[in-house]
């Protein structure tokens, strides 16, 4: 079943993150604050179809790469072809490209062929302008039962910001399952029901 992510889906503002600025955050240390295995491992299972949806240079995707085995695939889906672009450069380093599937985000061009069993929004939704669309878009592209985790940095998004984004994902049909405890964010786990 093809199931094709609305026009609104990756339109960010102005201010997505530029390539450089993974580099301050994405690096050894950082796994002492977000250990993407204790995060995520009770969510990403082997043959699963994984979102990663702003995945930057591949924090994230690369260990659910891991994760979902061979019979698994993650797709990164991103705005900066250039991101991406050094997203796989890492996975190749991992031998984890083949269960990676990069796609540049663009209106009417972005499909996915089967719902996915899990999505990742790590520090990203607060630059997309149309979270309405966005939020149903994910939801449309869930498994029933199926979670997106959501998480916000601090520094940028306050707790009223947030939790307008939750209230926003409630009205397109999320639960709250959980609210996780994630450093230096406003974190949320939403179930499709």
């Amino acid at each position: 079943m093809m199931k094709k992510i609305s026009d609104y889906l990756f339109l960010r503002s102005i201010h997505v993150c530029p390539t450089w600025c993974c580099f301050t955050f994405d690096n050894k240390l950082r796994t002492y604050f977000h250990d993407p295995g204790k995060m995520l491992s009770k969510y990403v299972k082997p043959g699963n179809f994984v979102l990663d949806i702003g995945p930057g240079q591949g924090y994230f995707t690369i260990p659910m790469a891991g994760m979902v085995g061979d019979s698994g695939k993650v797709i990164a889906i991103d705005v900066q072809e250039k991101m991406l672009q050094v997203l796989m450069t890492k996975a190749k380093k991992h031998k984890l490209d083949h269960r990676i599937l990069p796609q540049v985000a663009e209106p009417d061009k972005l499909e996915i062929e089967y719902l996915a069993d899990f999505a990742l929004a790590f520090w990203m939704v607060h630059e997309v302008p149309h979270q309405k669309s966005f939020l149903k878009s994910v939801y449309d592209s869930l498994k029933q039962d199926k979670f997106l985790f959501v998480a916000e940095p601090k520094f940028h998004v306050t707790g009223k910001m947030f939790e307008k984004t939750v209230a926003i994902a409630q009205q397109e049909g999320f639960v709250i399952d959980d609210r996780p405890k994630v450093a230096f964010s406003r974190a949320v786990l939403l179930k499709k029901k």
